[in-house]
C-alpha cells in the first residue's frame, strides 16, 4: 500500500499520519512542519501499513530529545488504538511487533485459502478512526469513542507563552556578566580571559482555566475537565469550576490517574449541572485570587457557552477587570462550531469585547487549536478583540 492510498473508510494514509503529528504537538512534542514532512517521507520509504515501521519512522523523525520519547510512546499507543485482544506492551521496550495496520470489516468473507492464514490475535485497525474522531463533536460520540478520546486527552500538554524572567543564568550569548568576568580575571591573576555572559531565563506564563460545569455545559464537562487534568499535570496551570459557585480544583486534578482525578473533582464540586452566575463568580475569582497575583500576567481561559443567569453588565465589568490584569484572555465556546452560530447570548455578547481570542471547544481538534493559542499561535477573534502582544 502506498503512502497516499486510502487505508480505511476513505481516509487517506497521509491524513491519518498528519493527524498523529498534530496529536504529538498537542502533547508538547516539538513536531515541526519540517519534522512532519520527514516523517511522511520516512513512512513512504518503509511500509505505511506496518505498525512497527510507522513507530520507528516517527520516533526517528519527530522526537527532538530524550524528553519527547515518553510522550511519543503515550500518543502512539492512544492514537493507533490496539485491539482489545492484543496484549499491551511496556512503552520502554522494543518497538511494537510488525502488525499490519489494515482496516478489516468485522463481517468480512472468509479467505479463499483459510489454511494459509496464520493464527494469532485479531489485527488492530489503523487509527483512521482517531483522525475522524478529532473533528467530531464530543456530544456525538458513542461510549467506545469517548474512551478513545479520553486516552488521547491524557497526552495533552498545555503551556503558556514564554516570558523573560528577572533571573539570569550563564549563557554563551547575551549580556556581559561583570561579576563572573571579574572573578575569572582575578582567578587568572589579571591575565586576559574570555568575557562571561548571562541571559534572562525564559519561563512559561501561568495558565488559569475557568471551566463552566453548569447544566448547559454538562455534555462537554467531562472532556473539558480531562483536558484540564492533562494541563495541570504538564505545567503551571490553575483550574477553577464555575456554575453557581466557584471551586478551585487544581489539587483534585493533580492525581496521576485521570479517573481518580475526575472522582475527586466530582466530590469537591457541589454545583454540577446547575445554573450559571459568571459575572458574580468572575468577580469572586478576581477579588480572592486574580487581583492578588494569580491572573496578573497570566493566560486566562474561560471554557463556557456564555449563558448567564445574572446581570450581563456585571459580567462585562469583570471581564474588563480581567483583561486589564491578564496577559491574554481566551474564551473557548463549544457552541461556536454550530452552523449559523452568533454570540447573541447576553453573557457572551457582554464578555466578547474583553476577549483576545474567541475559539471553539467542541472537539479534540478544537482543543488542540486552543492549546496552540495558549502557546502563542494567533487565532481569529471575530473582530471583537485583538491578539495582545
Amino acid at each position: 500500500m502506498g503512502a497516499t492510498e486510502p487505508v480505511a473508510a476513505g481516509v487517506p494514509a497521509d491524513a491519518v499520519l498528519l493527524g498523529f503529528v498534530r496529536a504529538l504537538r498537542a502533547a508538547g512534542v516539538d513536531a515541526s512542519t519540517g519534522r512532519g514532512d520527514a516523517f511522511l517521507r520516512a513512512v513512504a520509504a518503509l511500509r505505511p501499513d506496518v505498525r512497527s515501521d510507522v513507530y520507528a519512522a516517527g520516533r526517528a523523525t519527530l522526537c527532538g530529545g530524550h524528553d519527547d520519547l515518553e510522550r511519543y510512546d503515550r500518543v502512539f499507543t492512544a492514537y493507533f488504538e490496539r485491539s482489545a485482544a492484543t496484549p499491551a506492551r511496556p512503552v520502554r521496550t522494543a518497538p511494537p511487533p510488525r502488525v499490519r495496520l489494515v482496516a478489516r470489516e468485522a463481517a468480512a468473507a472468509p479467505p479463499a485459502h483459510p489454511e494459509s492464514e496464520p493464527s494469532g490475535p485479531p489485527t488492530p485497525t489503523l487509527a483512521s478512526s482517531a483522525e475522524v474522531l478529532r473533528h467530531r463533536d464530543v456530544t456525538e460520540l458513542d461510549p467506545a469513542e469517548r474512551a478513545q478520546l479520553r486516552r488521547l486527552l491524557t497526552a495533552f500538554a498545555l503551556e503558556g507563552q514564554t516570558r523573560q524572567s528577572a533571573r539570569r543564568r550563564p549563557a554563551r550569548r547575551g549580556d556581559v556578566d561583570p561579576r563572573r568576568t571579574v572573578r575569572e580575571l582575578l582567578r587568572r591573576g589579571g591575565e586576559p580571559a574570555l568575557l562571561r555572559r548571562h541571559a534572562r531565563v525564559a519561563r512559561p506564563r501561568r495558565v488559569v482555566l475557568l471551566v463552566d460545569v453548569s447544566g448547559s455545559m454538562g455534555p462537554y464537562a467531562d472532556a473539558l475537565l480531562r483536558f484540564a487534568h492533562a494541563a495541570v499535570r504538564a505545567g503551571r496551570t490553575e483550574v477553577f469550576t464555575v456554575g453557581t459557585r466557584l471551586t478551585r480544583v487544581t489539587r483534585e486534578l493533580s492525581h496521576r490517574d485521570p479517573d481518580l482525578a475526575m472522582e475527586s473533582v466530582a466530590a469537591a464540586v457541589p454545583d454540577w449541572r446547575g445554573g450559571t452566575r459568571l459575572g458574580e463568580l468572575l468577580r469572586e475569582f478576581l477579588n480572592r485570587w486574580g487581583q492578588r497575583g494569580m491572573a496578573r500576567g497570566a493566560i486566562v481561559v474561560l471554557l463556557s457557552d456564555g449563558w448567564e443567569r445574572g446581570d450581563p453588565e456585571l459580567l462585562g465589568q469583570q471581564m474588563r477587570r480581567l483583561h486589564a490584569l491578564a496577559h491574554q484572555v481566551v474564551w473557548a465556546n463549544p457552541r461556536k462550531a454550530r452552523p449559523g452560530y452568533a454570540p447573541l447570548a447576553a453573557g457572551m455578547a457582554a464578555a466578547l469585547p474583553s476577549v483576545d481570542a474567541f475559539v471553539e471547544g467542541h472537539s479534540l481538534a478544537a482543543l488542540e487549536r486552543l492549546a496552540a493559542v495558549v502557546r502563542g499561535a494567533s487565532a481569529a477573534s471575530d473582530g471583537r478583540g485583538a491578539e495582545r502582544a
